[in-house]
C-alpha cells in the first residue's frame, strides 16, 4: 500500500516516520528520493533506511517507476508526502494517488499530530474513479491534524 504521511513540515517528520517504522516494526516500508542523492556514501545510508532511487527525467516518469516497485516485490509499502515539500501548499500533489492507482494498492492516510503528540491511521482509500471524492476524504481528514509548524500544516485546505 501507499502510506500518504502528512503534514510534512520539518526534518523532524522524517525522524518520527522512522521511529513509529521500527517501533511498530514495518520492515517493509520503503521512501522514494532523487537518483542523484544514492550516489557515494550518503546513497548506502539512504537505502539502508528504505530509500529507492527514482530517475526524474526518465521516459518511464516516477510514477510508472514508483507502481513497477510494487510488481517487483511481494511486500513493499511506499511512504509519500502529499503536500511533496516542507513549506505550506494550497493544495496536495497527485503523484501518491497515481501510484496507489497504477499498482492497484490501496493508501493509508497517516496522520502526524505533533499537537497531541500522536500518530493517526485514518481509514484505508481504494483510489477509483472519484479522484475528487477522493482527495475530499484525504483533505478532510489530514486538515484535522496539527504539525511541527503548524502554520505550513494542511488545515487551511478543508476551507479551500
Amino acid at each position: 500500500m501507499v502510506l500518504a504521511v502528512a503534514p510534512h513540515t520539518s526534518m523532524w517528520d522524517v525522524m518520527v516516520g522512522f521511529a513509529a517504522r521500527n517501533h511498530l516494526n514495518i520492515i517493509h516500508a520503503k521512501f522514494l528520493g532523487k537518483k542523484e542523492l544514492f550516489k557515494g556514501p550518503l546513497g548506502w545510508l539512504l537505502r539502508k533506511l528504505g530509500g529507492t532511487p527514482v530517475d526524474r527525467q526518465s521516459k518511464q516518469g516516477v510514477v510508472d517507476q514508483a507502481a513497477a516497485l510494487f510488481d517487483a516485490n511481494e511486500y513493499f509499502l511506499l511512504a509519500l508526502a502529499p503536500e511533496g515539500t516542507r513549506t505550506r501548499v494550497d493544495s496536495l500533489r497527485s503523484g501518491f494517488y497515481h501510484i496507489a492507482k497504477k499498482a492497484q494498492v490501496p493508501i493509508l492516510p497517516v496522520a502526524l499530530d505533533f499537537k497531541n503528540k500522536q500518530l493517526v491511521l485514518g481509514d484505508v482509500i481504494i483510489p477509483g474513479t472519484e479522484e475528487s471524492a477522493d482527495f475530499k476524504n484525504i483533505i478532510d481528514f489530514f486538515s484535522r491534524y496539527t504539525g511541527k509548524h503548524p502554520e505550513k500544516d494542511l488545515r487551511h485546505l478543508k476551507n479551500l
